[in-house]
């Protein structure tokens, strides 16, 4: 593997996002359009007053909402080490003590720095999360297996090969200091213990922070079968986890015909902001309509391969979702997650072979 192949892998790796590398939406390198303040790791963008959103720890993109007493924050990322990370850039923006973490869903980048958080800090979500956390063993699972579990030790034995192979001290030093990167980062992979939530839901928590109401909602089954949003009614923002991304999400773990319909109700909200789990804040309501329409196509392409008795893995590679590029610029080509069709397929078989596109 030559050096520039390696410097795409590893900076594949530190993405660590929940599925196939997410692009980020054309300007998400631009300067920001709200204040800043920039922490040793996280980048705070001033979304209203009180509301943070916090990119840069190469997992979720997670939300810090500054209330009259204390501090609520939405997901905390990859690993205990980013989400101590968190904690202490959070200082850059309040001294006030974080008593809230809320976990949109289930999935390692955004619950596994739950561990860092005292016993006297509320971690909440949707009842379903804590039923996966405990019962699903989530460290030898999908998405973290693909995404963190064997990508890591992968690419240490790839570095340290090329480490071995080149006589070039320029390229020796290069590589090494990515193999030192990839090391640190399965150090602190190795810290993570899963935490469920010791706080649940089932449809709706209301929390009333001074002025400020802080709405969590079940709207239905999507991306799994527990995400929540996080409403501020006031403020007219909505914090949608992986239920609603600028980009595309994995699909792995999806319900897609009633995601389909959960977005409607997403929609109904009056808001005028959506910050997602990954990409960039975004209000057009039109950009949940235009993945709605991704996933029917989805649905009816891999149905109607699965008919013709294509494999799942061939599926993946024959999906061609290319008409909804001008929506997600990350599509370059025909194809598929492949987790995200071999689901469809485990899920169309239970379903009798049907695909209730709507």
């Amino acid at each position: 593997m030559k050096v520039n192949a390696v410097l795409f892998v590893m900076a594949t790796l530190l993405v660590g996002l929940a599925g196939s590398v997410r692009a980020q939406a054309p300007g998400q390198d631009a300067a920001s359009p709200y204040p800043v303040v920039q922490g040793k790791t996280y980048r705070f963008q001033k979304i209203a007053d009180g509301v943070y959103y916090a990119v840069g720890g190469g997992g979720s993109n997670d939300t810090v909402i500054v209330n009259d007493n204390d501090v609520l924050v939405v997901d905390d990322g990859t690993t205990p080490a980013g989400a101590r990370a968190l904690l202490e850039d959070v200082k850059a923006i309040t001294d006030k003590p974080v008593r809230y973490v809320v976990n949109t869903h289930f999935h390692y980048d955004h619950t596994d720095g739950n561990s860092v958080f005292a016993p006297n800090v509320d971690i909440i979500a949707q009842e379903f999360v804590r039923t996966a956390i405990l019962n699903f063993n989530i460290l030898n699972r999908e998405p973290y297996l693909t995404s963190q579990g064997t990508r890591v030790p992968r690419l240490i034995e790839t570095l340290t090969k090329q480490a071995a192979a080149t006589d070039d001290p320029a390229k020796k030093a290069e590589v090494q200091k990515q193999l030192q990167a990839a090391q640190t980062t399965l150090q602190q992979l190795h810290e993570i213990k899963p935490t469920p939530p010791n706080v649940t839901f089932d449809s709706k928590l209301i929390l009333h922070k001074g002025g400020r109401e802080i709405q969590l909602l079940f709207l239905g089954r999507g991306h799994t079968a527990g995400d929540t949003v996080v409403y501020l009614p006031k403020e007219r923002l909505v914090c949608t986890g992986d239920l609603m991304e600028t980009g595309i999400a994995y699909m792995g773990d999806a319900f897609i015909d009633e995601w389909i319909t959960t977005l409607d109700a997403l929609k109904r909200l009056d808001f005028g902001l959506i910050l997602p789990g990954h990409g960039t804040p975004f209000g057009d309501k039109e950009h949940i309509t235009a993945f709605q329409s991704y996933l029917k196509d989805v649905m009816t392409q891999v149905a109607t391969l699965r008919r013709q008795g294509v494999s799942a893995d061939e599926a993946a590679q024959r999906v061609d979702l290319t008409s909804h590029q001008k929506d997600f610029p990350q599509i370059k080509g025909p194809g598929a997650d492949l987790r995200g069709v071999r689901h469809l397929y485990e899920w169309m078989a239970s379903q009798g072979g049907q695909s209730p596109t709507k």
